[in-house]
């Protein structure tokens, strides 16, 4: 199999992008990409740190993220798997991006920039759910913004495509087949739902 090795070789095959994929993009939220994004409950982080990449889904009940300027949005850490991989990364390596998504729209938006972590004490108290609140806050700068094209959700029919989850495996059938069913996959999804319910926020 031959690989593609040079940025010539690759800029030859694909030629050059047409003027609104470049003309989009910009280093701040216009107000129409704010409105955009600040409708987004789901987005992807991705990080980079000295063992790789790392795509994290985040999401909450309303905005992802809150936009503290035009050129600054706030990201809310909410408990997890407490891997904390992202974070890990962050501290090593600034450099995020960050892609928002909304049901039954076409487009995506996506954000380039760096990242801070911080545990201010007013900027944790803007989240506060019932008076829980995340340990840390993600503080992105925005180096560039764009959205994204319609053609790979209409690709896959995201949206209208209906439920294809049936029979697939759940995390606790995952994990008895990792273990060669050392790890009691049943009870782990048995008492998912109540310990999810218990530690969302």
């Amino acid at each position: 199999m031959d690989y593609l090795e040079t940025v010539e070789e690759l800029e030859a095959l694909y030629g050059t992008p047409v003027e609104m994929a470049v003309r989009k993009v910009t280093d701040h939220l216009t107000s129409a990409y704010r409105t955009w994004i600040e409708a987004s409950r789901f987005c992807v982080l991705t990080t980079v740190g000295p063992e790789g990449t790392d795509g994290s889904p985040r999401g909450d009940d309303g905005s992802v993220v809150t936009v503290l300027d035009p050129r600054t949005l706030a990201l809310p850490d909410w408990r997890g798997n407490e891997r904390i991989d992202s974070l890990r990364n962050i501290v090593r390596d600034p450099r995020v991006s960050l892609m928002f998504m909304v049901p039954g729209s076409k487009n995506v938006m996506r954000v380039n920039g760096q990242a801070r972590l911080t545990t201010d004490a007013d900027l944790r108290a803007r989240f506060d759910k019932g008076g829980k609140q995340p340990r840390v806050v993600i503080v992105i700068r925005i180096h560039e913004v764009y959205p994204q094209c319609a053609r790979a959700i209409v690709r896959s029919n995201l949206w209208s495509g209906g439920d294809d989850s049936a029979g697939l495996p759940t995390i606790g059938q995952m994990m008895t087949d990792l273990t060669s069913g050392a790890f009691d996959g049943a009870a782990y999804d048995r008492d998912w739902p109540a310990r999810a319910k218990s530690t969302m926020w």
